[in-house]
């Protein structure tokens, strides 16, 4: 059976002490937490005192957990693999290496952890892109002739810049997946939402595939960034479920809704959780990772729908 788990994104900002934290988690019946990229320094004490304790067990970290000192904010992106600037490669290392170690110490499993994106200084058809899909919000990517032409010519200036970043990308999980097998850690590289970040979703098959075999690495879906960019007429759901199927290693679960958020209570958008389930294996990790918007009864029906599909 798949281990389920909370993510903290849902209620860390509430606290100041990690261990009423994964307390109320664990009020509402989850075994199992991920500690988000939200968790500031000052949560840790409490943190380790609830894992000892046996309060709760930690399925899950995201980088950067915890937090630089000094920042208290969510910040997944705060330093990135891609980056050409050696003062930024070098925090993104040094930040990575101690959510590796932090991973490590509260008995996680995997990390989750961004691979970057591509920058531009003038003229990213990121917004070129945005502007049209936001004109016009009933689209259907597939039938729209002007869109798909700006959908290709978007990404052809996508690929021409992205060269540099994303071989940055590259050299960086090489660097630090030597450190990751030595903690215990597996490195979980996320699907992400937004047009310019890496890999590109047709690229991520062929990217996990050729990791050296020893690297401790694998594929982590999130099911509202695959949402999200199956709108753009990025990819399809399924079809990235099935190619990336062999190197699954878990799951965020949350759904879109109507107007396109996500991070939603799960069934409370358009999202197919029954075609998305017939993916979970037993060694998978699943986490629900919902808005800190979201009450306490989101919550509820959330882990009860997929305990439901579980079952099935």
């Amino acid at each position: 059976m798949p281990i389920l788990s909370l993510s903290s994104s849902w209620n860390s900002h509430r606290h100041q002490d990690g261990y009423a934290m994964l307390r109320e988690m664990a009020d509402l019946g989850f075994t199992h937490a991920e500690l988000s990229h939200g968790i500031r320094i000052t949560l840790v004490p409490g943190i380790l005192k609830a894992v000892e304790e046996g309060i709760i067990r930690i399925g899950t970290t995201h980088n950067f957990c915890p937090l630089p000192t000094g920042v208290n904010t969510a910040a997944p992106n705060l330093f990135e693999p891609s980056a050409p600037d050696h003062r930024e490669h070098e925090q993104w290392l040094r930040y990575t290496k101690r959510s590796i170690d932090f991973a490590a110490q509260v008995g996680a499993r995997a990390i989750v952890c961004h691979l970057g994106s591509v920058e531009f200084f003038w003229f990213n058809p990121t917004h070129k892109v945005e502007a049209y899909l936001e004109a016009h919000p009933e689209l259907k990517p597939a039938e729209d002739k002007p869109y798909q032409a700006l959908l290709a010519k978007s990404l052809a200036k996508l690929r021409k810049r992205m060269g540099p970043y994303w071989e940055q990308t590259k050299a960086s999980v090489a660097e630090i997946s030597g450190y990751a097998k030595e903690k215990g850690v597996r490195l979980a590289f996320e699907n992400r939402e937004a047009f310019d970040e890496l890999p590109l979703d047709a690229d991520y098959a062929d990217f996990i595939a050729g990791l050296p075999p020893d690297t401790p690495a694998g594929y982590w879906h999130d099911t509202g960034h695959a949402d999200i960019k199956e709108s753009m007429g990025l990819l399809d759901h399924r079809g990235m479920l099935e190619k990336m199927a062999p190197r699954l290693l878990g799951f965020h679960l949350h759904d879109v809704n109507a107007a396109g958020r996500d991070h939603q209570a799960i069934g409370d958008g358009k999202i197919d959780f029954e075609m998305v389930s017939s993916f979970w294996r037993p060694e998978h990790l699943l986490t629900i990772e919902l808005s800190p918007r979201i009450d306490v009864e989101g919550v509820k029906r959330s882990k009860a729908r997929v305990e439901a599909l579980l079952r099935r």
